[in-house]
């Protein structure tokens, strides 16, 4: 349930108002804009009258919310979070570009490319530590010294630094580590979500392969309703029956999780396609659906890394993107 307040209400009204709803047991979260105060009331409302409430002075309205997901649904929170990582923002109309290695390889070449990426554009610098992949067999990450190698890279740019945690048991490691990423296939690890909701740290919540837009968004009210306010929704691709991409990439998502959620919405079409001949067009038509990051995989060498080299372009190739998908975010900014 929502209740939109009028202007400048009534403080000690407001108060008997908050106490009294929370005595019956939903808890209140406030939401103060320039124009508006909102109440969303959290818990079991099947209890409280509308009518009741609609006739206080201090109420413009009442609305009661359908959606499972309350903490990043936009009607509890209307204007866009942003979300600070260093000087960088995530959020309310900019456009964040995060770039990296699908797999840290050394501290030489992660270091390397680290500063061809910052002087190419790059906000955010990432790099895959620690690897899910569907085999066994396959290069599974450098781990803990993969870290290591990050954040030596942050020392020497100045850039934030994003890392795949895998399980919750790794989290010591990234306590030097600006934002913690959930890959799609943890997206449903609802204990792990539940231990980032107590770490004070962005989350980049990927979509799973099979998840609807409310799947995505109840994930987010996972690591929210513990605590943990900052999540980056990342839309990574879907399974569909077309088999010339790994997976579909879904550009709808991105409106429609901003008209559904307050969050900020990033889109990594690396992954999404597996094909770097896709990952431009792919970047340019999420700035136009109004994205707020790119997160794009990046290798001086892609035809020899270590894993993902298909799906990954040259630091050159990103430059270019970068460029281009700024001048498309401001575009769509200045049009309003």
């Amino acid at each position: 349930m929502v209740v939109i307040l009028k202007q400048n209400p009534d403080k000690a009204q407001l108060k008997s108002l908050m106490t009294w709803l929370e005595s019956k047991g939903v808890s209140v979260q406030t939401t103060v804009g320039a124009q508006q105060t909102i109440l969303g009331l959290v818990g079991d409302t099947s209890s409280i009258d509308i009518d009741l409430i609609s006739a206080l002075d201090i109420v413009e309205a009442v609305r009661r919310v359908q959606e499972p997901y309350k903490s990043a649904n936009r009607k509890f929170h209307p204007a866009d979070t942003v979300i600070a990582v260093g000087n960088v923002k995530i959020g309310g109309g900019g456009l964040v570009k995060i770039a990296g290695p699908g797999a840290v390889e050394s501290e030489e070449q992660i270091c390397s490319l680290a500063l061809k990426l910052k002087s190419s554009g790059a906000d955010i610098l990432w790099g895959g530590a620690y690897k899910s992949r569907s085999s066994p067999y396959s290069f599974q990450g450098l781990r803990a010294e993969g870290i290591k190698h990050l954040i030596k890279a942050k020392e020497i740019t100045g850039m934030p630094i994003a890392a795949e945690l895998a399980d919750i048991s790794q989290a010591d490691e990234f306590k030097d580590v600006d934002i913690i990423v959930v890959g799609a296939r943890n997206m449903r690890n609802y204990e792990l979500l539940r231990c980032l909701g107590g770490i004070e740290k962005p989350v980049i919540l990927k979509r799973a392969v099979s998840a609807t837009y409310e799947d995505l968004l109840m994930s987010a009210e996972y690591i929210m309703s513990e605590g943990n306010s900052e999540v980056i929704l990342c839309e990574r691709g879907i399974r569909t029956f077309e088999p010339h991409t790994s997976f579909t990439l879904d550009i709808s998502a991105v409106p429609v999780l901003k008209q559904l959620s307050h969050l900020p919405v990033i889109v990594d079409p690396s992954y999404a396609s597996g094909r770097y001949s896709l990952v431009e067009p792919l970047s340019l038509a999420s700035a136009a659906a109004g994205a707020d990051g790119l997160m794009i995989a990046v290798h001086d060498d892609p035809a020899h890394a270590m894993c993902d080299g298909p799906l990954t372009i040259k630091t050159d190739g990103f430059e270019r993107i970068a460029m281009q998908a700024d001048k498309i975010s401001a575009l769509r900014k200045a049009d309003g």
